[in-house]
């Protein structure tokens, strides 16, 4: 209010970009597009007091955001498998732990498929466990040895023994499911700290997603299977992680204008 003045009157399109202009620097894209919203509402009351002339509101930029913009997070192999290799297996809590983060990280689950999931869910014989996801839509995704190994680990030997359907359950009684995906996100952040990984971003299951999809993309596995692991609906969803192929995308780059030959 200070820098636009107190009358309505005055205003005009050059000192209301100005003015929001002067406070995108240095904020972030989500609190610059919250300026410019506050901006166009403040406008727009005043508008309808005729305070001020309705072509205002058109004055108010806009916070600039492109679409896939951004390179996803994601973590080393090296250090995924040290995260997973932080878990405790003398203890029933570290067998379960490690069961979880094998999922995340070799299958690319969300936090809600962990919650989710149940024991008939898993195929023992074909090797094959189904999951559900945001859409609702069931899907088969092979179940590698290793992971297996650590399912079978915790429901012989580490999972209390309580008519419960869900596979994972609460470590301290009473034993029931998780009662959301929070629970998941907060398990991978203690494994990261224990890790000594407390700086990586984001500091969820999603961290593990990304990673997995990363290192998949890689090693040359094409978009389309990375979608299917991932479940995703579209091909367009998964093109984020056509960024992080840069061997792949070295290839097809273009020489920038000017370059010497």
């Amino acid at each position: 209010m200070e820098e636009l003045g107190r009358d309505p009157a005055r205003y005009d399109p050059e000192r209301i970009r100005d003015v929001l202009l002067a406070r995108f620097q240095g904020t972030s894209w989500a609190h610059a597009k919250s300026l410019a919203t506050s901006m166009r509402t403040y406008l727009g009351f005043l508008a309808s007091s005729g305070a001020c002339p309705s072509s205002l509101v058109d004055a108010v930029p806009s916070a600039p955001a492109w679409r896939l913009d951004r390179l996803p997070r994601f973590l080393p192999a090296e250090a995924i498998d040290r995260v997973i290799a932080c878990c405790d297996v003398a203890k029933p809590v570290g067998v379960r732990d490690r069961a979880i983060l094998l999922l995340l990280a070799r299958l690319a689950l969300r936090a809600g498929d962990i919650v989710q999931l149940r024991l008939a869910d898993i195929d023992w014989r074909n090797a094959l466990i189904k999951v559900c996801g945001k859409s609702r839509r069931q899907v088969a995704l092979p179940l590698p040895q290793e992971v297996g190994d650590a399912i079978l680990a915790y429901v012989e030997h580490a999972r209390p023994r309580v008519p419960q359907q869900a596979v994972f359950l609460r470590s301290r009684a009473p034993y029931r499911p998780f009662a959301s995906s929070n629970a998941v996100t907060d398990l991978v952040v203690h494994a990261l700290k224990r890790a000594g990984l407390n700086e990586a971003r984001p500091q969820g299951a999603y961290l593990f997603r990304h990673s997995a999809a990363t290192r998949l993309v890689r090693s040359g596995v094409p978009l389309e299977a990375v979608g299917a692991l991932l479940r995703h609906r579209s091909t367009d969803t998964t093109a984020i992680y056509a960024k992080v192929g840069r061997p792949m995308l070295l290839e097809v780059a273009q020489p920038w204008i000017g370059d010497r030959p």
